[in-house]
């Protein structure tokens, strides 16, 4: 992969940014990834206007990102990056020091494909660039519950698309919501992944969803559930 600064990088290897505003986590994720297999740390940035300049230059495939950042926060950085065409292909992890905060309902609608605790095991961050740069979601069921009763508080809303999900594909997108894979959907009624993954996907493209994570705002939004 080349990109804009005309790097380069092996084919099937996963770039990764890190945008914190403390030193010493910028160095021990810098570390880490440098370590994991099929991984390459392309840059860091203490603040958000040096995140967003970094996306820029670098075009890494997932940024591991800071909320609470001085000057331009976390959540500029997420809204800039959807409002960009040029930078939407980053997927972000938002990285925290709290597994559930006021951050968590603006960081979703926002663009975020998932949320990672600063004292993760390592593994377990390595398993979260490596899902989230596939496309899936990193969603657990503790933080889209929190989600969900934040919008309940908020109540529906339209969902452009939505009207075109058959029966279906709208109970699937339901089940998205709850924070399950599709080997656990499958395995609560009774059909194959498969099946879980081609109706989800097929919903995805009707409602222009980039990822799961997105998928799971649209059904809050519209109050789908199971």
């Amino acid at each position: 992969m080349t990109t804009p600064d005309g790097a380069t990088s092996p084919e099937g290897v996963v770039r990764v940014a890190v945008a914190d505003d403390q030193a010493v986590v910028r160095m021990g994720l810098r570390a880490l990834l440098e370590r994991a297999p099929g991984m390459e740390c392309v840059g860091e940035a203490a603040d958000g206007a040096a995140a967003l300049a970094l996306i820029r230059r670098t075009r890494p495939d997932v940024l591991l990102l800071d909320i609470r950042m001085p000057g331009m926060d976390g959540l500029a950085v997420l809204r800039a990056i959807a409002d960009d065409p040029e930078l939407r292909a980053t997927r972000i992890v938002v990285v925290t020091t709290f597994a559930v905060d006021e951050y968590v309902f603006a960081a979703l609608q926002a663009g975020a494909s998932g949320f990672l605790l600063k004292d993760s095991a390592p593994e377990e961050l390595v398993n979260a660039v490596r899902v989230v740069a596939a496309g899936e979601a990193l969603l657990s069921p503790a933080i889209t519950k929190k989600v969900i009763g934040m919008f309940g508080r908020h109540g529906t809303e339209p969902v452009e698309g939505l009207e075109t999900l058959t029966p279906r594909e709208r109970e699937l997108v339901a089940w998205v919501a709850t924070g399950r894979s599709n080997e656990e959907i499958a395995k609560e009624l009774v059909i194959s992944p498969d099946t879980v993954r081609t109706h989800v996907s097929r919903a995805m493209l009707k409602l222009h969803a980039r990822d799961r994570a997105q998928l799971v705002v649209f059904a809050m939004r519209a109050g789908l559930s199971v």
